[in-house]
């Protein structure tokens, strides 16, 4: 099916002439009554590609070298979220609703503790500065993709769809893994950078979207021993584009991968959360030990937003004894996921409260990137040049989800 929706994009492509539009020739592809948004919508449904994105205004297409442009992103995006499985992932873990509502379920002990801490809460409001959102996880809601996105901005390959889901399954049954399958799949999880981090633009990509994500790379680069460098013929590489929303893999995948900042994520701090889940982090609130520092409040969490609160075991997270960061980059707003805009996350300690969540990189943040690619006592140096660069013990398998 895959193939040839490639093939009907390709032949509408090659008709579209210079009198013809682009967007009529999608039109007669797909029939018309509606938009082309819904029309791929629909396709997506029907198994046609994993398509989840917005062309925008396509109407003004209408000689050959626009249409060439437009089918090769088409095209591009079709390979690219064919690859990651984007809805059969979402449904895989719509269908674990109830295992993943009994682990977060509270003790009555707990509830009591919680109730009693959000009684100490004021209630904050704030001001609306940007209108796709003023977070992540707001922009990808927006949006409408974060709903097809693990824990809000994450895509995951199949491999680490079915781990997560193993790890859920356990975590519902009370059960733990042996280390020997702690060490396979936190190799598989997560590969790392180890020669370094290869990045290129799309042609697509804003001044705006490359000044934050290049302020996000200094950020990263400033104070570990991690190198990044702008190559588009690298064989392992970043490609970095503005599509809907903002999101990243996990780790390194080998070959080319993408990495998003569409509207609104055109930030430092976004684009640095970003660049940490494609160095191989998760987000803080899915430590372990999560449930010692935050209470997750499930009586303001929308239905379908369950899943973004699961937490890890400790087979699939490793801290490196680091203690839990509440303003690491990596953690969201304590409002996340909020159906009425009340708190969702409650730590332990309510002088926390507004510490939940930043846009800057924590001293924590970067002593665990420093620990995970193995960092400490290694210089820095160009790329690629250095026999040393972030050597780590065999130890440091591959983390993936780090403090975050």
């Amino acid at each position: 099916m895959r193939l040839i929706l490639i093939v009907f994009v390709l032949v509408v492509c090659l008709d579209a002439g210079t009198t013809r539009s682009l967007s009529s020739n999608f039109w007669g592809l797909f029939g018309g009554g509606e938009n082309l948004m819904g029309k791929i919508k629909n396709a997506t449904a029907n198994g046609i590609g994993k398509v989840i994105f917005v062309l925008g205004d396509y109407s003004h297409f209408t000689n050959v070298y626009s249409s060439i442009i437009v089918c090769t992103y088409v095209y591009y995006y079709i390979q690219i979220l064919d690859k990651a499985s984007l809805k059969k992932i979402h449904d895989k873990f719509l269908s674990m609703k109830e295992k993943i509502l009994k682990t977060l379920q509270l003790s009555p002990k707990m509830l009591k503790s919680l109730n009693e801490r959000l009684s100490k809460l004021r209630s904050i409001k704030r001001d609306k500065v940007n209108k796709q959102g003023d977070s992540i996880s707001e922009i990808n809601a927006n949006a409408g993709s974060g709903q097809y996105l693990f824990q809000s901005d994450i895509v995951l390959t199949k491999k680490q769809a079915d781990q997560l889901a193993e790890a859920i399954e356990e975590e519902a049954r009370g059960g733990n893994r042996t280390k020997r399958q702690a060490l396979k799949d936190q190799r598989d999880m997560a590969m790392m950078w180890t020669e370094g981090v290869n990045y290129f633009f799309d042609p697509s990509a804003s001044a705006k979207m490359r000044r934050a994500f290049v302020s996000g790379v200094r950020a990263w680069e400033r104070d570990t021993c991690i190198d990044f460098k702008e190559d588009s013929n690298a064989e392992d590489s970043i490609r970095v584009f503005p599509e809907v929303g903002c999101w990243s893999y996990i780790g390194k995948l080998g070959g080319h991968q993408e990495l998003s900042l569409g509207g609104g994520c055109e930030t430092e701090g976004m684009a640095a959360h970003e660049i940490g889940h494609a160095l191989g982090f998760f987000h803080t609130m899915s430590r372990h030990d999560r449930d010692n520092y935050i209470t997750v409040n499930l009586q303001n969490i929308k239905s379908d937003w369950l899943d973004q609160f699961t937490i890890t075991t400790r087979s699939t997270n490793e801290n490196y004894g680091m203690g839990y960061d509440y303003g690491s980059i990596m953690h969201y707003g304590r409002t996340t996921g909020s159906i009425n805009q009340k708190p969702t996350m409650v730590p332990f300690d309510t002088n926390y409260v507004e510490t939940i969540g930043s846009p800057f990189i924590s001293f924590t943040d970067l002593s665990m990137m420093n620990q995970h690619y193995g960092c400490k006592g290694v210089r820095r140096s160009s790329f690629g040049k250095s026999e040393n660069y972030c050597q780590f013990a065999l130890v440091f398998v591959p983390l993936f989800w780090r403090e975050v």
